[in-house]
């Protein structure tokens, strides 16, 4: 299948960009569909770039046109106007589904997340379980992949705790800091994306990727501390708390904290040992001990106590 041509809905995007540089690296041409594609860049003679919007039909039936393969990556984590979870989550991923079958594409990746219920109270949680749904209606070979929380040098995961790390006296837990995380590499969900494509098995499945060890909340802000030499008193605030502040919040235009951010943070983000996972894909996950020496936020930090 390398060679051939692979459209990548959300290539510009943290998770996009490094699918894109995945499958270009396994010799794929690549075509980027995106609000934003951008410019082509020098040594991009297999990337291909061109304007898609999940939300208008005719653009994502154009962006499939002659492609063997297509991975949804498009996320969105905040609502804004007519960009909803429902847009983008649920019929963004029935229109692209519907257009790879329509086109006669071979293989489709949907990008989702652990944890996806129907029920859950966070309506982004819900769109997500229902977008799957509506991929599976659609184009039944799908493989769905469900990461856990992403980090990576430029990520918005850690770095946020990081930047935070240096400007708080205090740093505030949700709750008592005992949610479970098993935070998985960007690059090890864009391997596995890639990979996917090259296991005839992994149509129809699901796959559930988490990296090699699992953290409470609390864990990872002490790790970050003492990495970053900067010791903070950690403080436990009732979730009660979380959702009032993420009310006022959400009345900005961008707010910093979400209702359905706060509701992410109760529940445990670990993978399910009942589906196959990175291991079955043939990944190595990469531990998050191993990667922040590479993130530029933490180059020349020391062990002081203080920043």
């Amino acid at each position: 299948m390398p060679g051939s041509c692979v459209t990548v809905f959300g290539g510009t995007g943290f998770l996009g960009g490094a699918i894109v540089g995945a499958l270009d690296r396994a010799g794929y041409a690549v075509r980027i569909a995106a609000r934003h594609p951008g410019h082509s860049e020098p040594g991009e003679s297999r990337i291909e770039r061109l304007a898609a919007d999940l939300r208008d039909a005719e653009s994502v039936a154009r962006a499939v046109e002659g492609a063997e393969a297509a991975i949804n990556a498009v996320g969105l984590y905040v609502e804004r106007g007519s960009e909803t979870f429902e847009a983008i989550h649920v019929e963004g991923a029935r229109r692209v589904a519907e257009a790879a079958a329509g086109a006669g594409v071979a293989r489709l990746v949907h990008i989702s997340g652990i944890g996806v219920d129907p029920a859950s109270p966070s309506a982004y949680v819900r769109a997500r379980a229902r977008g799957e749904l509506a991929l599976r209606e659609a184009f039944a070979a799908a493989t769905i992949l469900r990461p856990s929380v992403l980090f990576g040098p430029q990520d918005s995961f850690l770095n946020t705790f990081i930047g935070l790390l240096r400007v708080l006296p205090v740093f505030p837990l949700f709750g008592a800091g005992d949610t479970r995380l098993q935070p998985v590499h960007v690059d090890d969900v864009a391997a596995a994306a890639a990979a996917a494509l090259r296991h005839p098995e992994s149509a129809g499945r699901t796959y559930e990727l988490g990296g090699p060890k699992t953290y409470r909340y609390r864990e990872l802000i002490e790790m970050l501390m003492a990495r970053s030499g900067r010791r903070r008193m950690l403080l436990p605030l009732p979730f009660a708390l979380w959702d009032v502040q993420a009310r006022l919040l959400g009345m900005l235009p961008n707010p910093p904290l979400t209702r359905d951010q706060v509701a992410l943070m109760r529940d445990d983000n670990v993978a399910s040992p009942d589906l196959p996972g990175l291991k079955e894909l043939g990944i190595a996950p990469t531990a998050i001990e191993d990667a922040l020496a590479l993130y530029p936020a933490l180059r020349g930090s020391g062990r002081r106590g203080e920043a």
